[in-house]
């Protein structure tokens, strides 16, 4: 394609549809960019969504197919690949993808997102959205006077065990060490609430039940005793992994994979930026995504006015 473009954006989730939305909204003559052909990110494989304004109890894949109509009447172009190699040449961004076909563009936004790291246990995937949740502030309002579970051990599982104590009767805080990875701050205040307990050197074996979470059978790494844990709900807080490989070569990336950019969502090469889940940030959720995604596109319209 010789055409350039004035934007292409990467990736259909919140953050990818929102900025499509303002994108076609300001006119940008813009493509994006998506790796299925089912818009809307790892939303569409949630079972609820009750947090997002104005419609709370919509289900994940309701809330991206809406997103994606909105960008349909605004008639923006969807091409379906998976971005392999990406290059800044001369200031033009250059995408290729997995069918060889080459788009450029004057602006590139970024917006693959992140995926959970998840325990590889049996039940898991099973119990994906039936009690195992990877987003304690997503989901915890639905086990609220209900016993729960927390895997980790760093500020976002203390942090997600301190939202869930608040609202639930019990909470198990399940570590494969026997000291938080934590903030000071953070497991101080944690420590001191009555209805958690933290079980150390353990780690989950198996997330058991049916058709919802009703136990976790888990093992002690120091001696090896096992036991099963009645629990309602398990959040699993064990990190993320963003998809920054093909980019982490151009744009500056942290120690964790994520691309560095502030809440203008600009990463350190002019042109280019980042948005949703895949930038460094401290909140990951929908609606964060979607800001992003609207901060993004007026980055984008002040750098291509300044060319």
């Amino acid at each position: 394609m010789d055409k350039i473009l004035d934007l292409i954006i990467i990736g259909s989730g919140p953050a990818g549809l929102a900025a499509a939305i303002y994108a076609g909204r300001a006119e940008l003559d813009t493509i994006i960019i998506e790796k299925s052909p089912i818009s809307g990110g790892q939303i569409i494989n949630t079972y609820e969504v009750d947090n997002y304004p104005g419609i709370p109890g919509i289900s994940g894949f309701d809330l991206g197919t809406k997103f994606r109509e909105h960008c349909d009447r605004l008639e923006m172009e969807f091409i379906t690949g998976e971005v392999i190699k990406f290059e800044v040449k001369d200031g033009i961004k250059v995408v290729t993808l997995d069918d060889e076909k080459v788009y450029r563009s004057k602006a590139v936004i970024i917006a693959t997102g992140s995926n959970p790291r998840k325990l590889n246990v049996v039940g898991e995937e099973k119990l994906s959205g039936m009690g195992v949740s990877y987003c304690a502030t997503c989901d915890g309002a639905f086990f609220k006077n209900r016993t729960t579970a927390v895997v980790g051990g760093g500020d976002v599982a203390v942090e997600d065990a301190i939202f869930l104590a608040r609202l639930c009767k019990k909470v198990y805080v399940i570590h494969r060490r026997d000291e938080f990875r934590a903030a000071k701050s953070l497991t101080t205040k944690l420590t001191a609430m009555e209805n958690v307990e933290i079980i150390w050197d353990t780690k989950v074996e198996e997330i058991i039940g049916d058709t919802q979470v009703e136990q976790l059978r888990i093992k002690n790494l120091k001696t090896k005793e096992e036991k099963i844990l009645d629990v309602d709900g398990t959040f699993i807080a064990i990190g993320y992994n963003p998809s920054s490989e093909v980019y982490k070569d151009v744009v500056e990336v942290d120690l964790g994979g994520f691309i560095v950019a502030g809440e203008n969502c600009e990463t350190n090469i002019p042109g280019v930026f980042a948005a949703g889940d895949i930038r460094t940030k401290d909140l990951r959720q929908i609606i964060t995504a979607a800001s992003d995604g609207a901060n993004a596109i007026t980055a984008v319209e002040r750098y291509l006015n300044s060319l």
